[in-house]
């Protein structure tokens, strides 16, 4: 926006964007003068709901960590630094370096790697510079380790990547089955809307599929906990019941559909009697029986189905097991009814609009077909278009890691992390002849490995356009001016494609231009085959896309959206007919063994997102879990010789990590959950990637990522402790650490290994400070292992460090809440030697309401002395769960757990 729009938006008290978390697409208003966020009540998302990532997002607009000039890595005698250079400079490197690779080795030595955090016109771009005029398909995106078997399922059934319905429809349906997807922490804007209407609508059925009892589980009337991977069987069963039991809609079959015979012939081969099928899926028969009643005899059903779907060696078979029941059933393009996938990210669908996926086109065109591609090159007026599709996700850095392909680009991700197999993804680009990064964050583990690093706008500085995963389009606006030296990603590719000579292709002056570009492609030589159509959005002049207001897509006249697909019952495919996928289950490909006896599932968690750059610099979003962890069954617990709160060390035949263990009653015996988010700037040894199996969707090529067979091992340490410093401390001394953003403070979690001969000098050297380093005070019990130790500056607190057996150790809220204070009192110095506050001072306990933080200590203690009776009820008294309500589960269980207490003798 410009200076007098943003003086303008000042003036009015706030801006419309969008958040850039999930893929609900939540609106957000952000007041421009205090940078603080609320939800817009005007956006058809989330009509002013906000989950407490959102609502956090002012704590993550400072500079602090940002990349603000691009740098080259160069190579010294001593260790490696940085090196600043000039924006042109960096650009005609990055071009040259690319021109020279192709010219010695061909287009497809050259690639990039994108993600679902770009903005549409970031994607558009990029694509275009890849496919259209470097002659390679060799782009893909993080989206695909989330979202791709859900697009390929689409392609499959319907002839296009399209979801059927929108958000209205859980609230219209009288059943919604949310399988595979932890709905309650991950899509939690989505989720209250659901349990809105189930208190509005009791009589509105509510069935999780999910092998955890997750959070999502508070509103389930049923959960089926299924084994790992027994998704096809359970779909198939589901079939081959409603053919059984006359839930067939045959008109609907016979008028819009194909291979129906086909689908029910793999389903009945495979699914087998009710009791072997109850088996095969680790289900009870009652609750299995149970499910499919509901299913046949509800007309109005949504299935939602996310990463516990998508992220498998069978993902696309288990999406289309899911359509072939609606299908059948004919419960599809209708209100509350309809077959739903829920995308992780702000924009990937976005990026699947543009081509973003290596084996697509943008416009929802298909690379493989001859005369699609040439209506693309007739529209870029390029030199050529990429004609064979370019390697998926993992298959592309096993490229780098092999040496084809020699010249890589990434833009904002973190593949080091969040890759299967990551560190041969790490060694694949230590190997790789010229790597640029382009982020907002100067330290990553990707970054650590680049050559050159660009620094990338971040939230608040972007200015564009995503779609969620209702195919709505928001606009993402800029409210504060680029800091340092950082720029759009789209200019930054425009310019390399530029210096490559092609300057009418990218003379953008500014996304307006790359979004026309878009819309009319969407529409060009578009008689109706192609349903993604924005035709009524091309035109638009800078004031108007500028004010551009949510619309969902197809958008075939100015004004005028669409509600659902496939009302009329007409499918993009040759014959407008949807098809029926015959799906049969497959073994997993990497089986349980002897020394791998554990499945390791992995999945996101409520305060944190992906790889944490940007929620882990966020105070509010670091308390609820502030460590790795990793959750088992507590049978399993005492089985692998752990105790719940220890360390244990998870390992597979691709790596290891180290993690806290938590015992959360949401495990079956023989399965382990770890969260993907912790890294090497949070954790010594918890990036869960590095575990996880290489196996990928053979159709879709997305991972893995929900059965790894592990083990899981005591880490054995002999001290452990707890660190605050306002400053940089020195992690080599720790076995394992794991930090977290406190107010004014970083939090480490410690544990080591050796004697501690000199605590002192040793707690010193960790703070890094000089024997003679301000104001230093300490207290130890050699005989029990216990040391404590403070530093203060004029009088203020800026470290303190505590080595002790866990249950001595002191309360971290409190510890944190003395770091706000200007100066500490003496009674203050001497409970900070102590351990423990002098006098009564209220320990709220670990945080279970971010939005409000209020403990658990607090709630407990709420519950009893007020006799607190229902989530309402705390939140009438504590504020609790009243804003984005992802706590509310948390609130019940310790409604239940007081209840209980309460009963006993």
């Amino acid at each position: 926006m410009s200076a007098a729009s943003l003086q303008s938006v000042a003036a009015a008290g706030g801006l419309a964007t969008t958040c850039p978390y999930c893929g609900v697409g939540c609106g957000v208003r952000v007041d421009t003068r205090k940078l603080t966020v609320s939800g817009d009540v005007q956006h058809p998302a989330n009509g002013g709901r906000l989950c407490v990532k959102g609502s956090a997002l002012g704590e993550t607009l400072g500079l602090d960590g940002r990349l603000l000039r691009p740098q080259r890595r160069v190579a010294e005698s001593g260790p490696e630094r940085w090196q600043a250079l000039a924006w042109d400079d960096a650009l005609s490197e990055i071009a040259t370096r690319f021109a020279r690779t192709i010219a010695r080795h061909g287009p497809e030595s050259v690639a990039f790697y994108v993600s679902g955090q770009l903005l549409t016109e970031d994607y558009y771009v990029a694509n275009k510079l890849m496919k259209g005029y470097l002659g390679s398909a060799n782009i893909d995106t993080n989206s695909r380790l989330c979202m791709s078997s859900a697009v390929a399922g689409h392609k499959r059934a319907f002839g296009e990547d399209l979801v059927p319905g929108c958000y209205e429809d859980f609230e219209l349906a009288d059943l919604v089955v949310l399988v595979g997807s932890n709905t309650a922490w991950c899509h939690p804007v989505l989720y209250q809307r659901i349990v809105a209407e189930k208190e509005r609508r009791p009589e509105l059925r509510v069935v999780v599929v999910d092998p955890r009892r997750t959070p999502t589980c508070d509103i389930a009337d049923l959960h089926l906990p299924l084994a790992p991977g027994s998704d096809v069987p359970l779909f198939n069963g589901l079939l081959a019941w409603l053919a059984t039991h006359g839930a067939a809609d045959r008109d609907f079959i016979a008028a819009h559909t194909r291979d129906a015979d086909a689908a029910l012939a793999a389903a009945a081969e495979t699914a087998g009697d009710l009791d072997a099928l109850a088996v095969s899926c680790g289900l009870q028969r009652d609750r299995l029986e149970t499910f499919f009643n509901l299913f046949a005899a509800t007309d109005k059903v949504v299935t939602l189905f996310s990463q516990g779907v998508n992220q498998s060696g069978q993902g696309t078979d288990k999406v289309n097991a899911i359509i072939n029941c609606h299908l059948y059933t004919g419960r599809i393009g209708k209100p509350g009814m309809g077959p739903f996938s829920m995308t992780g990210q702000p924009n990937a669908m976005g990026g699947r609009e543009v081509g973003g996926l290596s084996n697509t086109l943008a416009a929802h065109l298909e690379l493989g077909d001859p005369r699609q591609r040439a209506l693309v090159q007739r529209f870029w007026n390029s030199p050529t278009v990429a004609e064979t599709p370019g390697p998926k996700a993992v298959d592309l850095f096993e490229a780098v890691h092999d040496g084809r392909i020699k010249a890589l680009w990434i833009m904002a991700t973190n593949p080091v992390v969040s890759l299967p197999d990551a560190d041969r993804v790490r060694e694949a680009l230590r190997r790789c002849d010229f790597v640029v990064v382009s982020d907002v964050v100067a330290s990553t583990d990707t970054a650590q490995l680049a050559h050159l690093l660009l620094p990338a706008l971040s939230w608040g500085e972007k200015d564009g356009t995503v779609t969620n995963s209702e195919r709505v389009i928001s606009r993402q606006r800029a409210f504060r001016a680029a800091p340092g030296e950082a720029r759009p990603d789209w200019w930054a590719l425009a310019e390399v494609g530029r210096r490559l000579g092609h300057e009418q292709a990218f003379d953008y002056a500014g996304p307006q231009q790359i979004f026309d570009e878009h819309a009319r492609l969407s529409a060009f030589e578009n008689g109706g085959e192609r349903v993604f159509n924005l035709a009524g959005l091309a035109g638009m002049s800078d004031s108007e896309y500028d004010a551009l207001a949510p619309i969902r897509w197809p958008v075939p006249a100015p004004g005028i959206g669409s509600e659902r697909l496939f009302g009329d019952g007409r499918f993009p495919t040759e014959d407008g007919r949807a098809m029926f996928v015959p799906v049969t289950p497959v073994a997993p490909a990497h089986p349980l063994s002897e020394q791998f006896p554990f499945i390791l599932n992995t999945g996101r968690i409520r305060d944190q997102w992906h790889t944490m750059t940007r929620t882990g610099v966020a105070p509010t979003l670091g308390a609820h879990l502030p460590e790795p962890y990793v959750d088992l069954h507590a049978a399993d617990v005492l089985a692998c010789g752990l105790r719940e709160g220890g360390l244990a060390r998870v390992t597979s035949r691709w790596g290891t990590l180290v993690a806290r263990v938590r015992c959360s009653g949401e495990m079956r015996r023989g399965q382990v959950f770890v969260p993907i988010h912790w890294n090497d700037q949070f954790a010594s040894d918890a990036r869960v990637g590095a575990l996880v199996n290489p196996v990928v969707d053979p159709v879709s090529g997305e991972p893995e990522f929900k059965h790894t067979p592990v083990r899981v091992d005591e880490f054995r340490a002999e001290w452990q402790g707890v660190l605050y410093a306002r400053g940089e401390v020195d992690l080599q001394p720790f076995a394992w650490w794991a930090k977290v953003q406190a107010p004014d403070v970083q939090r480490y979690e410690f544990s080591g290994r050796g004697k501690l001969d000199d605590r002192s000098a040793w707690a010193r050297s960790v703070l890094r400070l000089g024997v003679s380093a301000g104001d230093w005070i300490e207290y130890r019990d050699d005989a029990s292992g216990i040391y404590h130790a403070a530093h203060f500056r004029d009088g203020r607190l800026q470290a303190c460090l505590y080595v002790a057996p866990p249950d001595l150790l002191p309360a971290r809220g409190w510890l944190a809440e003395l770091f706000g204070r200007a100066r500490l009192t003496e009674r203050d110095r001497v409970g900070l030697l102590a351990g423990a506050p002098l006098g009564p001072v209220q320990d709220s306990g670990p945080l279970v309401c971010s939005c409000f933080r209020v403990g658990r200590n607090t709630i407990v203690q709420a519950i009893r002395e007020r006799d607190l009776k229902s989530p309402k009820d705390v939140t009438a008294c504590l504020r609790a769960g009243g804003n984005c309500g992802s706590c509310l589960p948390e609130i019940r269980g310790l409604l239940a757990e007081c209840a209980l207490v309460e009963a006993a003798p």
